[in-house]
């Protein structure tokens, strides 16, 4: 009986009789795998992670061989509606009584394995397939499933960075959702270790923001002047703002791993305040409504118009008060991001492009409403993005679809003059499965998110310190404020330092 070769140590030891092995697709052909499906973990098996599980399970070129969580099973999870997890769940399956008489989200480790069993037992009948394993810890996961490709990261902020690292370093393509990490310090850290192991990554935030780049070329073509502002807001969070730390002590659930959960976080007695969708509002394990909204809609503004490191960053934010002994005073609050902020970064001139403030909004907060829209009738939406430039501005939603220069009138006045020259320009191709499987990179590879990453954690450290921030980003630390530079860094439990 010959003895079986992992795939990758095979790959990485210069297999086929050492002859050099070259991705296809540089001798211009289809990237070709070693074998016919992309391995892949699913690290992360809460609402989020169900609500994305459908494409991956359906993706022919995909197997998903294990999953992970600290939760083994439960239905105490947060979503937008009762019962929009269940029922995506059902039609995936082609069970309309999956769960039935079980009240509450799902979620969990073995909910997941069952369903990614279910799934390829019901459409990959044919094919023989070991079935899915589960793990409660990512790192026996990493250390048991031997033949590997790739990780697709869904947990709480906090363990984005630690679980991207390890797996990194196993050799692994890594596939995450925002934000990269919670932290500055391990932002950075993350895109350092993917360049230099040199796997593919990518981060799901990635667009290719085809209505910024139609505002890119209408700027470019002389529509509103020089840009000097860029605005965007929104209308998160939507979830609960605690201005303090719980002070109950309810019992951690059967089933529940409370410390693995923590991940490198300092212990803390268990809450549910602290979990699962509501995980965003606390400093420590989340980023805010800036990291879970902002990501989306400012990649493609930082790439396109080149934003880079700012020079510096403030904010100013919503407050709590109480009363005690028959007086109001502020609740002082270093725990948790306030319910609404505004955050103004300044970024210097760079090449052909002049000095830009770019202005973030959360929490109902908006820009005063432009006295261009008010000549339309028109209020500011609920969310979106706009472009101040000193010759006018452009409005869109909150990705800057829609995109429209106002008033209308000019608008008109400007598609008449500028003619069919007022498309975007296309974005760079390319998907990051292909990139797994052998291609080029992908556009939303982490070596790329290098300046929104940098924007989203300093955008978060300046909430929690208050004030105007100087930035050095070659020193990675602010000048006028020393004392603040500790909020780049966590405080790592023993054995979980990265």
């Amino acid at each position: 009986m010959k003895p079986k070769v992992n795939r990758r140590k095979f790959l990485a030891s210069g297999g086929l009789a050492g002859a050099a092995i070259v991705a296809r697709h540089v001798l211009g052909a289809p990237a070709v795998p070693p074998s016919d499906k992309t391995t892949l973990a699913h690290i992360g098996m809460g609402t989020q992670g169900f609500n994305e599980l459908g494409y991956l399970l359906g993706e022919p070129k995909i197997r998903i061989v294990a999953v992970c969580d600290p939760n083994e099973d439960s239905n105490d999870y947060v979503d937008w509606g009762k019962h929009g997890v269940r029922d995506r769940i059902r039609a995936l399956l082609g069970d309309p009584a999956w769960r039935e008489g079980v009240a509450g989200i799902p979620g969990g480790r073995e909910v997941g394995r069952r369903v990614v069993d279910a799934y390829y037992a019901r459409e990959r009948g044919g094919e023989k397939l070991k079935g899915c394993a589960a793990y409660a810890d990512f790192r026996e996961l990493l250390e048991k499933e031997k033949d590997l490709d790739a990780v697709k990261i869904m947990t709480p902020d906090h363990l984005h960075a630690a679980i991207s690292i390890a797996a990194l370093k196993k050799g692994l393509h890594v596939l995450v959702h925002k934000p990269l990490a919670n932290r500055l310090y391990e932002g950075r850290l993350v895109i350092e270790t993917a360049r230099a192991r040199n796997v593919n990554t990518h981060f799901l935030p990635y667009n290719g923001g085809e209505p910024v780049r139609l505002v890119q070329r209408w700027i470019e073509g002389g529509a509103i002047g020089r840009l000097r502002e860029i605005h965007n807001w929104s209308n998160r969070p939507l979830w609960p703002q605690w201005p303090s730390v719980p002070a109950d002590r309810p019992p951690i659930p059967k089933g529940f791993d409370w410390q693995l959960w923590l991940g490198p976080s300092l212990d803390r007695p268990y809450h549910p305040n602290y979990t699962h969708a509501v995980f965003r509002g606390w400093y420590e394990f989340g980023g805010g409504a800036l990291a879970d909204m902002g990501h989306y809609s400012l990649w493609s503004v930082f790439t396109l118009f080149e934003l880079g490191a700012p020079a510096s960053v403030e904010a100013w934010s919503s407050h709590v008060c109480t009363i005690e002994d028959s007086v109001s005073h502020p609740l002082k609050n270093d725990v948790s991001f306030p319910a609404a902020n505004t955050v103004r970064y300044r970024f210097p001139a760079a090449g052909n492009r002049g000095a830009v403030d770019l202005y973030w909004y959360d929490g109902g907060m908006r820009p005063p409403i432009p006295e261009e829209l008010e000549a339309d009738g028109r209020e500011l939406p609920p969310e979106g993005l706009m472009f101040v430039g000193d010759e006018g501005k452009i409005l869109g939603g909150f990705l800057g679809q829609d995109a429209r220069i106002i008033p209308e009138k000019k608008m008109r006045a400007y598609q008449e003059k500028a003619g069919a020259g007022t498309g975007p320009r296309p974005a760079p191709g390319g998907s990051w499965l292909e990139a797994f499987r052998g291609g080029p990179p992908s556009p939303g590879d982490f070596r790329n998110a290098g300046p929104i990453t940098e924007a989203v954690n300093l955008g978060a450290v300046a909430i929690r310190a208050g004030g105007k921030l100087v930035y050095d980003h070659e020193g990675m630390r602010i000048t006028n404020r020393p004392e603040v530079n500790r909020l780049f860094h966590r405080e790592y439990r023993e054995g979980w330092a990265l």
